[in-house]
């Protein structure tokens, strides 16, 4: 579980990261999506970070699953800002991919 952890953490690092440079650009800031994608990248680890503490490998799943979905989530985002133009495409392909 802890590398899944770390690479969680790395990626909300990423992404918060990414989040930043959308955000305080000069020219064609960008919030909307941005704040999509902050939510739902972050959101990845701290699902994971839950599952360490379930309370049953049910709950264990169900929290996991929870973070597969965000990750899912997350790549949309990714792929709407990257067809939009928000980011280039060596910036969509320096985002880490993550997989549960």
């Amino acid at each position: 579980m802890s590398v899944i952890k770390e690479k969680s953490f790395a990626f909300a690092i990423r992404i918060v990261k990414l989040y930043k440079h959308l955000t305080q650009r000069e020219k064609e800031k960008e919030f909307v999506l941005s704040k999509q994608l902050l939510r739902s990248g972050t959101s990845v680890g701290a699902n994971v970070r839950e599952a360490t503490n379930a309370e049953s490998t049910a709950d264990f799943i169900h929290k996991l699953s929870i973070a597969q979905k965000e990750c899912d989530e997350t790549c949309y985002w990714l792929e709407l800002l990257f067809a939009t133009n928000y980011i280039t495409e060596q910036e969509f392909n320096s985002i880490p991919q993550i997989q549960l």
